[in-house]
């Protein structure tokens, strides 16, 4: 069977046993909860292992070559989380993040509660609120290294949800399919506009898979000007 060690393996990940059982008990939640709840359309465990497991961990190797998920009290935002992907698997695969998970829905956030008790995570924090509402807290606006999204939505929309977060420096990455190229470049003026450069696109194929996955990497140059995020909902009809 093709599961979450068989595709640590591949991705060079290490994992100790107490760590799949953790994905295991992570799983076996999520998958529990969909019954009361839309959490995912994917409740194969095969499936369930490579679309949301190894998808989410493939950031690791990603960026090898920085080690910066390695360093000691790495500070990760992930802005609507959902389900709790990718940033509950970097988490477990990686104890040293200090992580927040941002969700507009409570029921997900309580849900999320459950699961950071069941697998005794520390390190970690839930926050119920809207993206745009996030972003000018004070105790989370220019707060993190890195801010995480696996959400669907528009590079520039997610840029305006994500960079506030973001501090002079650090990274914004987006989970995305292949095919941006389009994306890339009407989104080009929002990153800019809010303070962001684009530093890389990484593409590869998710692990033993046909699924072409990109990662793109947005480094903070410089604050995010105090008009941005703008109110709730304002972003998704008239992205930047």
């Amino acid at each position: 069977m093709k599961d979450t060690k068989y595709y640590a393996d591949l991705l060079g990940i290490e994992l100790s046993g107490e760590q799949l059982e953790q994905f295991s008990t992570y799983m076996n939640m999520v998958i529990e909860k969909n019954q009361v709840m839309n959490l995912t359309a994917i409740t194969d465990p095969e499936e369930f292992a490579l679309k949301h497991f190894a998808d989410s961990l493939s950031l690791i190797p990603a960026l090898a070559e920085t080690d910066i998920l390695s360093s000691k009290n790495v500070s990760m935002i992930d802005v609507g989380t959902g389900a709790g992907f990718p940033s509950i698997p970097l988490k477990i695969a990686r104890p040293n993040i200090q992580l927040t998970l941002l969700d507009s829905l409570n029921k997900r956030i309580k849900f999320l509660d459950d699961v950071i008790t069941a697998l005794y995570l520390n390190g970690i924090t839930t926050v119920h609120s809207r993206a745009e509402e996030g972003g000018r807290m004070k105790d989370l606006r220019d707060n993190f290294d890195i801010a995480v999204s696996r959400a669907v939505a528009n590079l520039s929309v997610l840029t305006e949800y994500c960079l506030p977060y973001v501090k002079v420096g650090g990274l914004f990455i987006s989970y995305k399919s292949q095919d941006i190229d389009e994306e890339l470049a009407s989104s080009k003026r929002a990153i800019k506009l809010l303070g962001g450069e684009l530093e890389d696109v990484i593409n590869f194929q998710l692990a033993d898979s046909d699924i072409s996955r990109s990662f793109v990497l947005i480094r903070k140059t410089k604050a995010t000007p105090k008009a941005y995020p703008r109110k709730p909902g304002t972003a998704k009809k008239d992205p930047l």
